[in-house]
């Protein structure tokens, strides 16, 4: 038998739902509903038109999680779900930082910080650049910790995570 932790910890599900009108309301008002941590939730139609993909992050515990899966599975718009909390999977977000009233000699700081983390210089000012990353969630979150503690006047916009599963390795 499976031993159940109460540990809180990032969890994942891939669902394939109907890609109509409201699925996305309805499956989140049911997660608010029943009081589940959603972390980060995605979605966008896939090479069928009629179906969607979601991607949901959840912080929970193993109880939890069993239950916020079998709450979804019972959804009517919901075709397939599949945990991918372990399974090899490539997983990115994408990051928007743009850095208002910064010098000459901080956008060229700017710009070398982007070309170590990959990011692109997507657009900039007499005073201001806007990077964009697309890149797993821990090196976004490294790439807004540097600029953070080098920067004042900063602005973030983050997109969900998605994730495919991997055909022969991880990349989270």
């Amino acid at each position: 038998m499976r031993e159940v932790s109460t540990e809180k910890k990032q969890r994942w599900v891939s669902l394939y739902v109907e890609n109509r009108i409201g699925v996305l309301a309805r499956i989140s008002a049911l997660m608010a509903g029943k009081s589940y941590n959603i972390s980060s939730i995605t979605v966008g139609t896939t090479e069928d038109p009629t179906v969607s993909r979601m991607t949901i992050g959840l912080i929970s515990d193993d109880a939890t999680f069993e239950q916020a899966k079998k709450q979804l599975n019972r959804c009517v718009e919901v075709i397939k779900l599949i945990d991918i909390t372990d399974a090899p999977t490539h997983m990115k977000e994408i990051l928007f930082f743009k850095i208002h009233e910064c010098s000459e000699f901080e956008k060229g700081e700017i710009f070398r910080i982007a070309q170590v983390f990959g990011a692109k210089a997507i657009d900039y000012g007499i005073d201001s650049v806007l990077l964009e990353c697309v890149a797993t969630e821990g090196k976004n979150n490294d790439l807004i910790n540097l600029l953070m503690m080098k920067f004042k006047n900063v602005e973030i916009v983050r997109g969900g995570i998605v994730a495919i599963e991997s055909i022969s390795m991880i990349d989270r």
